[in-house]
This record gives structure tokens, sequence and C-alpha cells, in this order.
């Protein structure tokens, strides 16, 4: 089986080409992420980017490789029908794929493995220029990850092949020799299953995202994009059908609308096949522009709810005559637990003063109890005791104060100034918000002083910096999977067609005209990937809009995303079009791809 194995992917690797550079991208993403992170340890946003982009480059891969090889068996039904007529068993069957799988994932550590170590260099510069990690940041090289390395390649490619492999191995022989075309079999019992289960995954995920707070909101954004694209890309199926009679009410009845709509009704596991990674882009880029853009506008009104001062001063200062203020410090905590400790700011303020500066009150307790061994924070409980290292100091202070969550970006903590020494106060960073009287000159204040407003704008500007940086860092690896795999879908799709290109030839279509039946049809299933991906992209955003009371919508991101969907599978489909009417349609018609 491995002799034939080789055979087939010989003759038939422009099928697997696009499952290859999956597969050497997930293994060069992975050994990268992996290395960055066993570096990177202290480095807390760093940690969060490097491993958000491993869980979506794993998935990617195991994802587009799985609609791959989904794809090229379900071409190669009769090819597998002949096998099983000749003697080969089930279990053969799926011993051929699966070596067909692993040559793939041999070849793609082959090229992934040297890969990952530019990518490594690549990841580094990213996290040092967008300021996740200091300059310079070394990345140490470990001989075990390429161990790691094949295991992730071979994995991919064997977890990708696996459901086609069982799947190929229970089609009859004589079914599968058949010329009816397959249609009404896209819908089996596993597509439900599985459909369904992410569906209710991806619903669960979005309620839970409520009480996530601003910490787990990106995170599981992502979930809900991920496990919503799988959903809807089983579901897909589904929606061709009746995609394809709106389709034929826009049109009219032209022959060339005619057949694009009869031959998206009769391929829905080709249009299907194509959707699926359109579906996944969209869902993940957007889903996360439209999470980043709502948590900023989030903090941003936060901000402007809460302070009630005037003026900010980044220093600690002395306010004028008449005037009041709240010097507060931005100091590290460390927060222990018994199993790991969590890195985090403390905002250190004098009570009385920090409650004439802000409006907003807590969830639970009072602010006036702040003092002493004490502490205020978010998504704490009343009277529970903290394990707390400030200033290399530890400490157990009690919670008098459960605050509201705070998606600004800002010190996650309130401590009382006299619980922290102040040589520690001396070398922190601090602000002091003065409320004056009306009518102050602002010359007068200390310098460099801005208005409430100017403060807030400029804090808004540097947590959008951060939330630009891990957007374009998840969009860049999004769209680069996503364009290997629509490319690589409208290939194989084209590939299988030659003969029913050449079948319309030879009843009176000219060349031009079937290549853009073909493009009709591309753009058609390009526009349903596109309104399903943003539907689970609505999904990701809708939890924490619920959360934090409002959703800023992305349009611009979503405009750009959807118009480079349909450019790409329209330029792919009238290349490949071309292609394949490139020969004689005599020569093709009655041939048996």
């Amino acid at each position: 089986m491995f002799t034939l194995s080789l055979s087939t992917f010989r003759e038939r690797w422009p099928l697997f080409v696009g499952a290859i550079v999956t597969v050497v991208l997930g293994v060069a993403l992975v050994q990268s992420s992996l290395l960055v992170l066993l570096s990177a340890t202290a480095h807390v946003e760093a940690i969060t980017l490097v491993s958000m982009t491993l869980g979506i480059a794993a998935f990617l891969a195991v994802f587009i490789v799985s609609s791959t090889f989904a794809f090229t068996i379900a071409q190669r039904r009769r090819d597998l029908a002949l096998l099983r007529l000749v003697g080969g068993s089930r279990r053969q069957l799926r011993r051929l794929l699966l070596s067909e799988a692993f040559l793939l994932g041999l070849v793609g550590t082959a090229l992934g493995a040297p890969l990952g170590l530019v990518t490594m260099r690549v990841q580094a510069w990213l996290l040092t220029d967008l300021g996740f990690v200091p300059a310079p940041f070394p990345v140490r090289w470990h001989d075990w990850i390429l161990a790691v390395s094949a295991g992730i390649g071979l994995g991919v490619s064997q977890l990708g092949v696996l459901a086609a492999s069982r799947r190929a191995s229970r089609v009859r022989p004589l079914e599968a020799l058949r010329d009816n075309g397959d249609a009404a079999r896209v819908m089996t019992p596993a597509r439900w299953f599985f459909g369904l289960l992410f569906l209710a995954g991806s619903i669960a995920l979005a309620i839970v995202s409520r009480f996530a707070g601003p910490d787990g909101a990106i995170a599981l954004s992502v979930n809900v994009a991920l496990t919503g694209a799988v959903a809807l890309s089983a579901l897909s199926p589904l929606v061709v059908p009746p995609a394809a009679r709106l389709f034929g009410l826009v049109l009219g009845r032209t022959p060339l609308g005619g057949l694009a709509r009869a031959n998206l009704r009769d391929g829905v596991r080709r249009s299907a096949s194509t959707a699926a990674p359109l579906l996944v882009l969209v869902a993940l880029v957007v889903g996360m522009s439209g999470t980043l853009t709502t948590l900023s506008e989030a903090g941003h009104r936060r901000l402007a709810d809460d302070l009630r001062g005037d003026f900010v001063v980044p220093s600690a200062v002395s306010p004028p005559l008449g005037a009041t203020a709240s010097t507060e410090y931005t100091v590290p905590v460390t927060i222990q637990s018994d199993d790991d400790s969590d890195e985090d700011e403390a905002l250190v303020v004098d009570e009385s003063a920090y409650r004439q500066a802000h409006r907003l009150a807590p969830l639970s307790g009072s602010l006036t109890d702040l003092h002493g061994l004490t502490v205020a924070g978010p998504g704490l409980t009343m009277g529970e005791t903290l394990r707390m290292s400030v200033g290399g100091k530890d400490i157990r202070p009690r919670v008098v104060a459960v605050l509201p969550d705070d998606f600004s970006g800002g010190p996650a903590y309130l401590l009382p100034r006299e619980l922290v020494p102040p040589e520690v106060l001396a070398q922190s960073p601090a602000r002091t918000i003065i409320d004056v009287a009306p009518g102050t000159d602002p010359a007068a204040l200390p310098q460099p002083a801005s208005t409430v407003d100017e403060w807030i704008t400029n804090t808004a500007t540097k947590q959008d910096t951060v939330n630009t940086g891990i957007m374009t860092v998840l969009m860049g690896l999004a769209g680069l999977y996503a364009l290997v795999a629509v490319i690589n879908a409208v290939v194989i799709a084209a590939a299988e067609r030659k003969s029913e290109f050449a079948a319309a030839r030879v009843t009176g279509l000219d060349r031009a005209q079937v290549v853009r039946m073909a493009l009709l049809e591309a753009e058609v299933v390009a526009g349903t990937g596109v309104l399903l991906g943003l539907l689970a992209a609505a999904g990701s955003v809708a939890g924490l809009g619920s959360a934090v009371g409002l959703v800023v919508v992305p349009w611009t991101v979503a405009v750009l995303v959807a118009a480079g969907a349909f450019l790409v599978v329209g330029v792919t489909s009238v290349w490949t079009s071309l292609s394949a009417t490139r020969p004689a349609p005599v020569s093709l018609v009655g041939a048996r791809e």
C-alpha cells in the first residue's frame, strides 16, 4: 500500500500542494512559537499573543488539511471503488490514505523545520517592534524542538485525513461507480453531528464570554469564531442550494446563469469545500477586529464615565491653591496562588483623594475601608485574603471592595498608599488628577498638563496600538492560511471539471462563456462563505458586547476582507478555468478524470 500511495502522491501532486504548504506553515509557526514562548516567560502580553498564534496555526493546519483530503477523496471515489472491486479491503483503503498523509507530513516537516528558523526571527522582530518585549530579544534554540516539529507535521497530516479515510473506506464499490453525483449525500450523519455540536459549543462560549472579563475576552472571541466557523462549515451544504436559487432570481433566465445555477445545485460538496476557508478567514478577521474595537471603545467610555477631574499631570505634583488632586502610582505586583503566580499592576492611591477624582462605585464593599492591609479589585470575593508581592515584599491584604471590570487596560488593583514603601513609589510612574476652580488659568498648573479628555484620548490610543499589533499579527496569519486554502480549493475544484467544461463547449458555448460561467459560480460560493463568516464573527462579538453594553462593528475591515475574498476567488477561478479549457474539447469529452 505504501508503494501505491507513493505512486498516487507523484501522479496527483497538484491536489496535495495546498495541503503541503499548509503543513509547512503549521510546522514553522508551531516550532517558532514554542521557542519564543520559552524565551518570553516574563512578558505576559507576548505570551498571550504567541499562544494565540500557536493555537490558531494548529487549528487552521488541521482544518485545511482535513478539508483538502475530504475534497480530494470525494473526487477519487471511482478510483477507490476500483480498488475495492479488485479485492482491496476497507482496512487497506484506510492504510493507503494514511500513507499518503504520512508522505505529505514528511514533506511538510522537511520544508517547515528550516522555515521555522526564519519564522522565529520574524516573530521576535514583530514582538520587539510592537513593544511586547524589550530589544534585543534573543530566542534560544533547543534541539528537542526538531522532534516536536516532526510530531506536528505528521500529527497534523494524520489528524487531517483520519475522518476522510474512515468515510472513504465505507463507500460501497458499485455505488461509488455510479454517475449520479453525491449532492444528496453531502450532509452525512457526521456532518450533522459535528455541525450541531460545534454550533452548541460556539453559543455556549459566547454566553461564557459575557462573564470572562477583559483578560479572557480576546481569547474567547477567537474560540467562538473558530467553533462557529467549524459549525457553519459543516452545515454549509444546507446553504448552497438556497444561494443557487437566489442567484437564479437575480440573474434571471440567461443561459450562463442557468448553467451556473444547475452546477451549484449539483456540486454542493465542491461549493462547500471552496466556501470553508473563506468562512474561517472572515470569521477570524472580522470577529477579532470587532472584539478589539469593542474593547477599545468600552475602555474609552469607562475612563470618560469614571474621571471627574479637569486636568491630568503625568507625575506626582502638588495642586495649585484652591484645587483638589489625586496622585496615583502604578506599581507592578505579583498575585500568588497554590499553583502559579501572575504578574499584574496595581494603582496605589490615597482613598479620600481617589474618591473625589473618580465617579464609579465598587460593585460591593466600600473604598472608605481602603486603609492598612487591604486591597480592592475586579473579580475578587469580599473578605478574602490575597497573597501578593509588592516591591519585593510579600503581603496578604484583605479584599474590602470589588471593582467593575476595567476594559481600558489600566492597573487591575487598588492599594492604599501606606501599604507601599516610599522608595518604591518614588521609582514608579505616577499621574495626578487635578480638579480646579472655575476660571483657573491652565498655565498656572504644573506642566506638562493635559485636559482629562486629551489624556483619555492618549490613553485609548496607546491601548489601540497594542490591540492593533495583536490584530495585525493574527489577521496576517489567518489571511495567509485562508489564501493558501482558497486557491487550493478552487484549483482542486477546477481539476475535476475538464470534461464538464469540454461538454459545455461542444454543445455551443465558447471558451469565454465557460470561463464566465465558472466565475459566476465561484463568486456565488464566495458570497456564501463571506455571509456565513460574518455570521460566525457576529457570534464572537455578541458575548463581549452584552458584557460591556456596546458593540462596535468594524465596517472597514469587513468590506476589505469581503472585497479581498471576491478578488482572490475570482482571479483564481479565471486562471484555473482558462487552464482547464486550454485543450481541445473533443479530446476531453467522455474522459474520466
